[in-house]
């Protein structure tokens, strides 16, 4: 007897008929107490939502909203164009449309209709570090075992345009939302929480990310906790046990009334890492203690900050009530995310070619965000990844202020324990950290203890860093870390060097 597998369709439900149908005209009007003009018979459907023309998709409700610089009644025609169903608008317009006094509010207002519609559990997720990926794993569980109707905010929208945004595409039928939320001043998250209103908080780290703004730490693990306040009757916080800002955080949760789940290394945490060994194709084998129960699963994107990530990941999921085997499953199979990590093999010219007559080098593109406890954690784990030469591409850290100088100089000592063979730093925040290397390179006093460094250049541009690249040569084998703030630009030599993706 011969045994077949195959896949199992899943049962359709009668409400799937309105699979794609995510506001109708009189729903939407209600909700952002605004006239429906335009439309035959005063009605239409829309099946999806939209504040960007460029991006409008066939059936989408396009909301006009002004900005400092632009006007988004300007691209009501472009919208329509591209086939907006209908358009959120301050003044008559050719098409239906809504007629509202402020669209911005009344994005904000069918935010709160999607909020207030939505049948299952919440988690709001912020953090100085790893906030955007966290946020995927968990929707990647929670989409698994809820067979796609989880929601969560796209890229990383997670500001006072994009947390209401997200809320609005959020389907009726969803079981599970999850919404990041981000600041770079306090009372931001404060009132993004409100919108939210999760079920369960989860901060994920706290480190010296936006402390320009902010002064401190201190301050800014209480920004971070402003989290809580919007948390429903009887929530959760998911909060990292092994923060010195522990104590902090936990006590700014349990003013909120909420139960507080820790994560982490220590002892006495409630999602506790017991253990974890580099599993077979990469990443890491996990084994975390949950107070009633040992669970254990793979973690694909590799490195130590991803597998407390997942600690977080399974904390909530528990909060929820969600299949932690089936979160099991998605961290498994979640690699990282581009500009986030993700590892790409791409063609080089220098090395001998391997059996195939292929040189191939491992790009790891970390482009979209840095601030010092990302750099450390990325540059460790660069240097355990095998390789051959390890090269790291450093942007400025933006947004650290009078401290900037300080924090860019200590990624020396980073560099030098992850072995890494050449160092490109890119921007005119890095000239400190230059400083720091050149001096260890002459064997200068006060550098001494920074041992052998690795060669470097410094360049004041992407552009230069491009070329500055090309002339050094990458080799069959090399391992390319590129990481810097979103601003640096540094996309774009992650973009160069991708065009010769293999």
């Amino acid at each position: 007897m011969v045994a077949v597998a195959r896949i199992l369709d899943w049962p359709l439900d009668a409400a799937e008929d309105n699979l794609h149908v995510l506001w109708d005209a009189g729903a939407i009007a209600r909700a952002v107490k605004g006239e429906v003009h335009g439309a035959p018979g005063g009605e239409f459907t829309v099946s999806g939502v939209e504040i960007d023309s460029r991006d409008v998709q066939p059936g989408d409700l396009f909301f006009a909203l002004k900005g400092e610089a632009m006007d988004g009644h300007r691209f009501v025609e472009m919208a329509f164009a591209k086939g907006a169903a209908a358009v959120v608008v301050d003044r008559p317009v050719d098409g239906p449309h809504i007629l509202v006094a402020d669209t911005m509010e009344a994005l904000e207002r069918l935010g709160a209709a999607a909020r207030l519609r939505a049948r299952g559990p919440v988690i709001g997720v912020t953090g100085s570090v790893g906030k955007t990926g966290v946020k995927e794993m968990i929707f990647a569980a929670l989409d698994r075992s809820s067979r796609g109707d989880a929601h969560r905010s796209v890229k990383s929208y997670n500001n006072h345009v994009g947390v209401p945004l997200s809320l609005a595409r959020m389907p009726g039928r969803s079981r599970f939302g999850v919404f990041e939320m981000g600041m770079n001043h306090a009372g931001e998250i404060s009132a993004l929480t409100r919108q939210v209103r999760p079920h369960v908080a989860v901060i994920t780290t706290i480190a010296p990310a936006h402390i320009e703004m902010l002064g401190s730490e201190e301050a800014i693990a209480d920004a971070k906790a402003e989290i809580f306040q919007g948390l429903e009757e009887g929530g959760t916080a998911v909060i990292p046990i092994d923060s010195p800002h522990y104590a902090r955080l936990g006590e700014g949760a349990l003013a909120c009334g909420a139960t507080v789940v820790s994560f982490g290394k220590a002892a006495d945490a409630d999602v506790r890492l017991l253990d974890t060994v580099p599993a077979i194709g990469g990443g890491s084998l996990v084994t975390v203690d949950m107070g009633d129960r040992r669970v254990c699963y793979t973690v694909a994107a590799p490195g130590e900050h991803q597998v407390i990530n997942s600690l977080a990941v399974m904390a909530a999921v528990r909060a929820v009530k969600g299949d932690l085997g089936a979160a099991g499953v998605a961290l498994a199979e979640m690699g990282g995310m581009p500009g986030r990590g993700a590892r790409v093999e791409i063609d080089v010219e220098g090395g001998e070619p391997d059996a195939r007559g292929q040189r191939k080098a491992l790009l790891i593109d970390e482009s979209y965000n840095a601030n010092p406890a990302s750099m450390r954690a990325t540059l460790a784990q660069l240097g355990r990844t095998p390789a051959r030469r390890r090269i790291a591409v450093l942007g400025a850290m933006k947004e650290l202020g009078s401290h900037g100088p300080d924090y860019h100089a200590a990624l020396a000592e980073p560099i030098r324990e992850a072995g890494v063979d050449y160092a490109l730093l890119v921007g005119e925040e890095m000239a400190a950290l230059a400083k720091v290397l050149g001096a260890a390179e002459l064997g200068k006093s006060g550098a001494s203890d920074l041992g052998k460094t690795a060669p470097f250049a410094h360049c004041p541009s992407v552009r230069e860093a491009v070329e500055t690249l090309r002339a050094f040569g990458l080799q069959r084998d090399d391992a390319i870390l590129v990481k810097g703030s979103n601003s640096v630009g540094l996309s774009a030599l992650v973009t160069a060097l991708s065009k010769q993706e293999g």
